[in-house]
């Protein structure tokens, strides 16, 4: 059992996680934001890995990629902060990167240091299902990880089928046909879509991410789900309050 299906035996409802961009946004920023996310009840933490070319990712946080890239920020340093907190740090980190960083990394090495990080869950948006049946799937399992898959309202119920046969943590329910970002509160439409994926009884665990940012959204979304992901409003708050803000953040989401 990984750490997310453990957390989900603890707590299966209103689940709160919190993407962030790591050396965001300043390189050693990592470690400081993960413990005060931690400390200040964060379901579970999705460390974002920084890219020069994301696909899903909207305006904020290209950005704040940008900047971590900037800053120094890479794979070998991202891992060697991650495992500086290994003994210390109790709540769930979820990796999310591109498959292009996995490849020129080495497929293996990679794994390896997700493994001795004492992370159990990646999400890999651009991972071809079918590489991940043929291939990443055998080589995941080799190293005690699992993948996340995201689906959005454009997803066919065969797609989604597969993909929860296929899940092991939770899948990842985009809510809008969009790259990420703040986009005001969540329409009738979504609502509707929220609704069909819950009357397909799925018997993986549910997250939305995309367009959540603040107490009403985070609320909405948990209605239809097991909770929901807040990526771009908390690094635009990050970006402006700095790591002492976050405290004020969660509560505010949370209030």
């Amino acid at each position: 059992m990984n750490s997310i299906q453990q957390l989900f035996q603890q707590k299966d409802k209103n689940l709160l996680s919190i993407f962030f961009t790591a050396g965001f946004p300043k390189l050693e920023d990592t470690t400081a934001i993960i413990s005060e996310l931690s400390a200040n009840g964060v379901d579970f933490i999705e460390v974002g890995l920084p890219y020069s070319d994301p696909l899903a990712d909207g305006p904020t946080i290209q950005h704040s990629s940008s900047v971590a890239l900037q800053n120094g920020m890479n794979l070998d340093v991202v891992f060697e902060q991650l495992q500086s907190i290994k003994e210390t740090n109790k709540t769930p980190l979820v990796l999310m990167g591109y498959v292009n960083q996995l490849i020129k990394y080495g497929e293996d090495k990679f794994c390896q240091q997700v493994k001795d990080c004492g992370i159990d869950t990646v999400i890999i948006p651009d991972l071809p299902m079918v590489e991940y049946e043929n291939h990443y799937q055998a080589l995941f399992k080799k190293y005690g990880i699992t993948n996340v898959f995201l689906i959005t309202p454009h997803t066919s119920e065969e797609r989604i089928r597969k993909i929860d046969s296929l899940t092991e943590a939770f899948i990842y329910v985009v809510a809008s046909s969009s790259i990420t970002g703040i986009k005001g509160e969540i329409s009738q439409q979504q609502i509707d879509y929220f609704e069909r994926i819950n009357t397909m009884n799925l018997q993986s665990k549910l997250i939305v991410g995309f367009g959540i940012s603040d107490q009403k959204t985070f609320a909405t979304a948990c209605q239809y789900a097991n909770g929901a992901i807040i990526g771009s409003a908390f690094i635009k708050a990050l970006d402006k309050e700095g790591v002492g803000g976050i405290g004020d953040f969660v509560n505010f989401v949370k209030s």
